[in-house]
């Protein structure tokens, strides 16, 4: 038996296929997340330069400083979330819980994984010329966040989310 669609299908098909299309634009949590991403990633080179006086642009691609955008992202995530769908959902709770492992992990294994980056190169750079070490690229030294720029990119993140939801 072969099935006709009527008008009133295929207009309703159609709302589907679109509305699906459009999803992106119209996610607030996925927006807020790569806006305040984007953000702190360029606030770095206004932190870069008050700190070390001097314009880094390198610092809108790399790892490290200040503010956390790693942080930022997943707290903008989770915070619109929460503001979207409220506290008691599963997205918001693995929105939260997913915000809490990047945030502690910002700030714990690769701050130390960057430290010991940094130990390493030094004792590299001591070495004589002769040892076949001394060739090697130095390690990146600047991977993890101190505690204050984790939270100042935690605070971005709830900014961000806060303001795309009372923007939209």
């Amino acid at each position: 038996m072969e099935e006709v669609m009527t008008v009133g299908d295929a207009s309703a098909r159609f709302r589907s296929i679109s509305s699906t299309s459009s999803i992106i634009p119209s996610n607030v949590p996925l927006l807020s997340a790569f806006f305040a991403f984007a953000l702190a990633q360029f606030l770095k080179l206004f932190t870069t330069w008050y700190k070390e006086k001097r314009w880094d642009s390198r610092r809108l691609v790399a790892s490290g400083g200040m503010p956390s955008s790693h942080s930022a992202t997943v707290t903008a995530l989770a915070a619109a979330i929460g503001l979207q769908e409220g506290l008691g959902g599963s997205a918001f709770a693995i929105a939260l819980v997913l915000a809490c492992v990047v945030m502690y992990d910002a700030s714990g294994v690769r701050l130390h994984a960057g430290r010991q980056a940094e130990l390493l190169n030094q004792i590299v750079c001591e070495l004589p010329p002769e040892h076949p070490v001394t060739s090697v690229r130095p390690l990146r030294d600047s991977l993890g966040h101190t505690p204050l720029q984790v939270l100042a990119g935690s605070i971005l993140g709830c900014i961000v989310a806060f303001l795309m939801r009372t923007s939209s």
